[in-house]
């Protein structure tokens, strides 16, 4: 338990030094007004930082016995990059709708029926981009039941990949990033 508290610990530590974390007056992209804003794109190009990650978030994948991670274009592709290299698991790509040249399709990577996929998230507040992709790899009959995200900023999305049976695992919440800056 110590471990994992001082592992968490490391990693609010860590989003803070390389600049993911900033505290102010900010408008987010749903328009609603936060006192901070994580920006996991700071995280995500801190090879230190995002090596934490992978490190935490495939400690989490680890026992779910899954088939690959993934995560949806763009902002998810580092993370779930580094965590299947972490985790030796296969890498799959989530594109936002259906490429319509080349080679076409919505997927970088292997989706088969009954693979078990979990996905990676960089910043979770409703689950709606999330929720998308989950849907799109379901329709190709393979299982999503978990998403781990880096920062859970608690504002329902929880709740909403609840009602579709998906855990979401954050490695941060939003309230322990705030509480351990004041």
């Amino acid at each position: 338990m110590q471990e994992s508290l001082n592992s968490k610990q490391s990693l609010i530590n860590a989003l803070k030094e390389c600049g993911a974390v900033r505290f102010g007056d900010f408008t987010l992209a749903s328009g609603k007004k936060s006192s901070y804003y994580v920006d996991i794109k700071k995280a995500s190009t801190d090879p230190v930082t995002l090596k934490k990650i992978a490190r935490e978030a495939s400690t989490v994948i680890r026992g779910m016995h899954a088939d690959a991670v993934g995560g949806v274009v763009l902002g998810s592709v580092p993370l779930a990059t580094a965590v299947s290299l972490e985790s030796g698991l296969p890498l799959v790509l989530i594109r936002k709708s259906d490429k319509s040249y080349g080679t076409g399709g919505r997927f970088v990577g292997d989706v088969r029926e009954g693979s078990r996929i979990v996905l990676l998230e960089d910043v979770t507040t409703s689950g709606g981009s999330v929720s998308d992709a989950i849907k799109a790899i379901r329709s190709e009959g393979a299982i999503v039941e978990a998403v781990v995200t880096v920062v859970d900023r608690e504002s329902g999305a929880s709740e909403n990949l609840d009602s579709m049976d998906v855990r979401l695992i954050p490695l941060v919440r939003a309230g322990e990033l705030v509480s351990s800056s004041q």
